[in-house]
């Protein structure tokens, strides 16, 4: 059995590879939104957040004989506790990064290292600015850019009620707010910019499985500046970006009396 950290498309799709390879799973994600398409491939899900004692005991409690770590590239709070769980559970961590986009070098791009940073950057462009990082950091942005009355801050995230009311909380109105699912293709990001009237948009380095190149090209095409908060930076035991090299891996865990068995 494995435990496998998942919930963005890419992770869905490795944990079908594995299951097909012959790898029996046990899944944990944090919303019932991402439990979609496991549980419809027949992998086992545990829906919900675990610190690393429970991740532990979960990993002890199933005969768990490897982590496999893909979670989103900025979900560093489960990466970190995985990996605490694992050392506790005495057993192999293996991650998933997902390719980073290419986004290449361009005088419009401003790559930060903070939410704050971004805040700070997008405080000094007038217009309106399009926030594309979720609502987890939102009341970073909204502490900096909605005192600026020279910006106008147009929030878009998924169409969760919580996430609404978290708008309305924290002063967004709702003509400014953009509560859809993505990823967005490059022709309907275009279309968003110029109904919003967009001069910058704020983006997160999630990598190509994230749309992330659409939502930069089509704003670098269109003459809008980006600020780009880069991937936090862990020291992750082992970490592959090709799924056919965690494969591997797992294989060579297999043969090196881990214990890391197919059913």
């Amino acid at each position: 059995m494995i435990l496998f950290l998942a919930g963005t498309s890419d992770a869905k799709e490795l944990a079908k590879r594995l299951k097909d390879a012959g790898y029996a799973l046990l899944a944990t994600v944090v919303t019932e939104h991402g439990a979609e398409g496991l549980e419809e491939a027949g992998i086992p899900v545990r829906v919900g957040r675990l610190d690393p004692l429970q991740m532990a005991a979960l990993i002890r409690e199933h005969g768990c004989t490897a982590v496999v770590d893909a979670s989103h590239p900025f979900a560093e709070e489960a990466s970190e506790n995985a990996m605490k769980a694992s050392r506790k559970a005495s057993v192999p961590y293996i991650r998933y990064e997902r390719p980073a986009g290419r986004y290449g070098n361009h005088p419009r791009l401003k790559s930060v290292l903070s939410y704050r940073e971004a805040a700070e950057e997008a405080a000094r462009r007038p217009g309106v600015v399009l926030l594309t990082t979720g609502s987890k950091t939102l009341q970073i942005f909204t502490e900096v850019l909605l005192e600026k009355p020279e910006i106008r801050l147009v929030a878009r995230m998924l169409p969760r009620r919580e996430n609404l009311d978290k708008c309305e909380a924290l002063g967004i109105k709702q003509e400014n707010i953009i509560a859809m699912q993505g990823p967005f293709g490059e022709e309907l990001n275009r279309a968003l910019y110029r109904h919003y009237g967009v001069t910058t948009v704020i983006t997160k380095e999630s990598g190509q499985a994230g749309a992330v190149d659409e939502k930069v090209g089509s704003a670098l095409d269109m003459g809008l500046d980006v600020i780009l908060i880069a991937r936090p930076r862990l020291d992750y035991d082992r970490v592959f970006t090709e799924m056919e090299a965690v494969l591997a891996e797992l294989g060579k865990q297999e043969r090196s009396n881990h214990h890391v068995t197919r059913i």
